[in-house]
C-alpha cells in the first residue's frame, strides 16, 4: 500500500482457523487504510452455511449431508469463473519471476501428477478405487489442495461420468464444513467422550510405522510408499491409521502430524477427518469397535501382493521383521482402552 496505489483488494476465501484468522487481520489493515478487501467462494462448490440442517445447524454425519449437497447442486453451482484478465498485463512493478531458490525452495524429484482426468478413470473408479496396485485413483489431491484445477470442472466431470467420484468431492466439503464450524477439531477430539482414552505413545512403535517396519505387508508398503512419493493410496491410507490408532494405540494426531509431513496433498481439514474417522474420535466415525484386519484387508485388496511386493522388496524373506504385534490380542487391547474411556 505504500509503494503502489491499491484502491482494492481481492481474494478467495480460506475455511481453515489459521487463515480466518490472517483474513481477519488483513481485512482490518486494509480498511484502516480504506482499502476495500472482496472475498469470494472458490475452492469448493458449497462452503460456509451454504450445506446446513433447517434449523441452520451444520450436518454431523456424512450421508445426510451428501443428499442435501446434491439437491441443491444447480447448473450454475457448477459454472466457469473466468478472471477475464488479461494474462500478459495484468500486475505493476517488476516483471522478473522469482526463482525456486530465491522462494527458499529446493526443486524435487517427485513426479508431480497430472492435472487431467482421463474418462477411462472414472469408468473404472467404482470397481478399482480400492486395489492399490491399480493406478486407478484419479491423483488430483494435490492439484486440489493447490488450486491448479478448477473443483467445478471436475465436478461436472463427475456427476456425467461417476456418482462415486462425486461423493468423494463431497466428502471433501463435508470435512471442510466440519473444520470450519468446529475448529477446535484441528488440535482436539471431535468427540470429547474420548479425551480420557489412555493412549500408549510409544516412540519405538512409531518409528517403526514411520518406517514401514511392522511386520504387516500392506501397512509397511503404504508407509514406504509415502515416504518415497508423498503419497498413498487411499485404502491403504485408511488402514495405516486404524492400525497407529487401534493396533498400537498411539494419539491419531501423532500421525496426522506425519501425514502433514509427508502428504503432497495435504489438506488440513480432510487430514484430520479422515484420522479422526479412523481413530473413531470424530463426525461420522467408524465406531470404535471397528478394527481393520491388516492380514484379510491384503487378502481382499492385493491377493497378489504386487503393491506389496512393489515396495517391501524383502517381504517373504529372512530380513522381513516378525509382526511387531498379534492382531486378535492387540484388537482386543483397543477395543479394552476404548470402553475404559467412555465408562
Amino acid at each position: 500500500m505504500e509503494q503502489f496505489d491499491v484502491k482494492r483488494v481481492y481474494t478467495n476465501e480460506d475455511y481453515e482457523p489459521y487463515a480466518i484468522e490472517r483474513d481477519r487481520q488483513v481485512s482490518e489493515l486494509l480498511s484502516s487504510k480504506g482499502v476495500d478487501l472482496r472475498s469470494y467462494k472458490d475452492q469448493v462448490i458449497f462452503a460456509k452455511e451454504e450445506v446446513v440442517k433447517d434449523d441452520g445447524n451444520p450436518y454431523l454425519v456424512y450421508t445426510p449431508y451428501s443428499k442435501r449437497w446434491l439437491s441443491q447442486l444447480e447448473e450454475k453451482d457448477l459454472e466457469d469463473h473466468g478472471s477475464g484478465l488479461d494474462h500478459d498485463n495484468w500486475h505493476q512493478g517488476k516483471k522478473e519471476i522469482h526463482s525456486l531458490a530465491d522462494l527458499g525452495f529446493e526443486e524435487s524429484e517427485i513426479k508431480f501428477p497430472d492435472h487431467n482426468l482421463s474418462k477411462g478413470t472414472l469408468d473404472t473408479y467404482s470397481d478399482e478405487r480400492d486395489i492399490p496396485s491399480k493406478d486407478s485413483t484419479s491423483r488430483l489431491g494435490i492439484h486440489l489442495r493447490f488450486g491448479t484445477i478448477s473443483i467445478r470442472k471436475l465436478a461436472r466431470r463427475a456427476r456425467k461420468h461417476s456418482e462415486t467420484f462425486l461423493k468423494e468431492l463431497i466428502w471433501r466439503e463435508f470435512f471442510m464444513s466440519i473444520l470450519y464450524h468446529f475448529p477446535h477439531v484441528v488440535e482436539a477430539n471431535f468427540n470429547s467422550k474420548y479425551d480420557s482414552l489412555k493412549w500408549r505413545n510409544n516412540e519405538d512403535d512409531f518409528k517403526r510405522w514411520k518406517e514401514g517396519k511392522t511386520g504387516f505387508p500392506l501397512v509397511d508398503a503404504g508407509m514406504r510408499e509415502l515416504n518415497e512419493t508423498g503419497f498413498m493410496h487411499n485404502r491403504v491410507r485408511m488402514l495405516v491409521a486404524s492400525f497407529l490408532t487401534k493396533h498400537l494405540l498411539i494419539d491419531w494426531k501423532w500421525g496426522e502430524a506425519y501425514f502433514a509431513q509427508k502428504l503432497l496433498d495435504y489438506e488440513l481439514a480432510s487430514n484430520n477427518g479422515n484420522w479422526q474417522w479412523a481413530a473413531g474420535t470424530g463426525v461420522d466415525a467408524q465406531p470404535y469397535f471397528r478394527v481393520f484386519n491388516p492380514h484379510s484387508q491384503l487378502k481382499k485388496f492385493d491377493p497378489q501382493e504386487i503393491y506389496v511386493k512393489k515396495w517391501v522388496p524383502e517381504y517373504n524373506s529372512s530380513e522381513y521383521p516378525e509382526p511387531m504385534v498379534d492382531h486378535k490380542d492387540a484388537r482386543q487391547r483397543a477395543i479394552s482402552t476404548y470402553k475404559e474411556a467412555l465408562s
